[in-house]
């Protein structure tokens, strides 16, 4: 098996073309990317559920808009908390998770500033160290050279994150903000129309 050079901490961004609606427009933050597969959330799916009706003792930690977000089409029932660790460049953006590295108990850091929250940990552990925080029901996920071969098919474009794309407040306009950024033809795409059918 050849290797798999790993995309964690990237952003997977919907191209215009990819049919899947689970998907359509969706800004993919990965977690996790490796031989064995693939693991992200769609940060850009707020849902109409407030943190305070399903996790109440962590509502006081999440920004705005403080709503559950829909992180993708698997395990809808579980939640993900995803949070970054502010001023905290212990870690370059491209290096890997350091261990031992002084984080907070509860945060399992994914990729730079970027990581994981145990949810089932006491919120106070974590509240001092949090700079912004996003609970997530379900993720995404790909089994091994899934992901690859939709790449391959030109269905996402792959592009650098940011520690602000994870607690966006307009989450509604990151998939055009996101590819407007980006110093190359991709930012033209962001101005893609909603239905190419009404032009």
């Amino acid at each position: 098996m050849t290797e798999v050079s790993s995309l964690t901490g990237r952003l997977l961004v919907a191209t215009p073309a990819l049919a899947d609606p689970n998907f359509d427009r969706a800004v993919v933050l990965l977690l996790d990317h490796d031989e064995e597969g693939s693991l992200g959330v769609v940060l850009n799916r707020p849902t109409p559920v407030g943190v305070g009706d399903i996790l109440t003792s962590w509502a006081g930690l999440t920004g705005e808009p403080d709503v559950v977000f829909q992180g993708g089409p698997v395990s809808l029932d579980s939640a993900l908390g995803v949070a970054v660790i502010p001023g905290d460049e212990g870690s370059s953006p491209r290096s890997r998770p350091r261990p031992n590295s002084g984080d907070p108990l509860g945060f399992r850091r994914v990729y730079g500033a970027i990581g994981l929250v145990d949810l089932e940990a006491p919120p106070e552990l974590l509240a001092a160290a949090l700079g912004s925080l996003r609970i997530f029901a379900g993720y995404a996920g790909w089994g091994p050279g899934q992901l690859e071969t939709e790449l391959t098919e030109g269905a996402w474009y792959v592009v650098e994150s940011e520690p602000g794309d994870v607690s966006s407040p307009r989450p509604e306009h990151l998939w055009r903000a996101v590819l407007r950024r980006q110093r190359s033809e991709l930012a033209m795409i962001a101005t893609y129309p909603d239905d190419p059918s009404l032009n």
